[in-house]
């Protein structure tokens, strides 16, 4: 509710708090009504790859590995209404809920300082493994452009594992017809020389099976052959991070103690039926691994500086 002035500012106070102010909402104005058009237009470009591919959801995926700065883009339409997911997603709480479902991602903690965001992703293994094992990766969180019909959220971070820098992981969504919002993930870094060797090292040994979504080319039997090393890192990266975005979403309305549960199975029945590139355990023993983690980020959550404006 606005308070009632019982005394009005004189003019030339108002006009200079015009001018003052002006600014500021029209590059707000502008910003969002231009990246809402932007995303109308990628919308429009991409709807028949988005209703048929090889997800069975209305999934589409681009990826650029490019002067050493690597880059993925998921598009996707979610079955809710804009305005759920924006109020859904504008929350630091959320992205650390989100994140937590990753299986490289063994606890995350928010908390504000000089008045900013941070959350905190501790990265480590497939395997269970406990916050003080892990590498934490800290991303500053920003709500960026807001207005009606499009929001967009930036998470970045100076450095992250393997020596790789620059980490920017955005989100903006649109509404569309009957209830449905478009959503566009992207997740970029960049990687230096020894980051090279360390990736280098990673994708000839343990990691030289692994594969990405997009495909590349064909094999001599007329086979999809997908993106590889760095490229089809990022790219599966961004699909599990996606797939988290739409499980935290997809049991939001389920009763408050029964959410962790349903969120964990549901992230793993969307992330397995991609086993040639996303399975890495089995059921049980992800299970088991998030509900530990789970107990993890709360014990860490509690001790985070969480401070206040």
């Amino acid at each position: 509710m606005i308070p009632v002035r019982k005394r009005a500012l004189p003019a030339a106070l108002l006009l200079c708090a015009f001018l003052l102010f002006r600014p500021a909402a029209a590059d707000a104005i502008e910003s969002w009504t231009a990246g809402g058009k932007s995303l109308s237009h990628k919308y429009a470009e991409i709807e028949d790859r988005l209703l048929k591919n090889q997800f069975d959801l209305p999934l589409y995926i681009e990826s650029s590995d490019k002067d050493k700065s690597l880059r993925v883009d998921v598009y996707g339409i979610f079955d809710y209404p804009f305005d759920e997911v924006q109020a859904a997603l504008l929350t630091p709480a959320g992205w650390c809920d989100i994140a937590l479902l990753h299986i490289n991602i063994k606890a995350c903690t928010f908390a504000k300082l000089d008045g900013n965001w941070l959350l905190t992703f501790y990265n480590g293994r497939k395997h269970y493994q406990a916050p003080e094992e892990t590498s934490p990766l800290r991303f500053t969180y920003r709500p960026g452009a807001t207005g009606p019909g499009y929001f967009t959220i930036v998470l970045s971070a100076d450095e992250g594992p393997l020596r790789t820098k620059d980490h920017r992981m955005a989100l903006e969504a649109m509404p569309l017809g009957e209830g449905k919002t478009f959503v566009h993930l992207s997740y970029a870094y960049r990687y230096g020389f020894w980051g090279q060797v360390a990736m280098k090292s990673y994708f000839s040994t343990i990691g030289r099976d692994k594969v990405g979504f997009s495909v590349t080319g064909a094999d001599r039997e007329g086979n999809p052959v997908y993106a590889a090393g760095v490229k089809g890192a990022i790219e599966r990266n961004a699909v599990r991070y996606y797939y988290a975005i739409l499980s935290y979403l997809d049991t939001l309305k389920a009763p408050e103690d029964q959410q962790f549960e349903k969120r964990i199975e549901r992230w793993y029945d969307l992330t397995d039926r991609h086993k040639r590139q996303l399975h890495e355990l089995e059921r049980s023993d992800y299970l088991l691994n998030k509900r530990q983690e789970y107990k993890n980020q709360l014990i860490l959550q509690r001790g985070a500086p969480l401070l206040h404006q």
